[in-house]
């Protein structure tokens, strides 16, 4: 997983600065990029490869759906509390194809005791809408 900022000395993309996205195997083998992380906020965008398509060559649902996920996750663990997912919706509103790339932006509408809302609207790479994700977080009691 990286970040969309470069490292001066090699023009090479740096790792995200969080641990828990540091372990993330899935989304890093997914090529997924970090494009910004702030407290409740997150931004993460992913290129669809050939491999990422289903069975009528559009990119597969279940990961359309992992990169709003991994949004979420960001966008959810704000602080130094390990916080999970209770529960999420995705709406698919327009299919897309390998090459394409897709934005997937988190946005906290509601943090409250050891419950938070989320939206996450996915977009392609010309800001047409291809999926509405609403997810549901709990904060554990597990420091990160």
């Amino acid at each position: 997983m990286t970040d969309a900022t470069t490292d001066a000395a090699t023009d090479a993309p740096r790792r995200a600065d969080r641990p828990m996205m540091d372990r993330d195997l899935a989304s890093a083998a997914l090529g997924m990029v970090v494009e910004r992380d702030d407290p409740g906020l997150a931004v993460v965008s992913m290129r669809v490869r050939d491999d990422m398509t289903n069975g009528f060559h559009i990119t597969h649902g279940g990961l359309v759906f992992t990169l709003a996920d991994t949004a979420f996750a960001i966008a959810c663990n704000e602080d130094d509390t390990v916080t999970v997912a209770a529960g999420a919706d995705i709406t698919f509103l327009k299919s897309t194809v390998a090459g394409q790339t897709l934005t997937a932006t988190a946005v906290r509408r509601t943090r409250s005791g050891r419950t938070g809302l989320y939206d996450v609207s996915v977009v392609d790479e010309h800001g047409d809408p291809v999926a509405e994700f609403r997810g549901r977080s709990i904060s554990t009691n597990r420091s990160i």
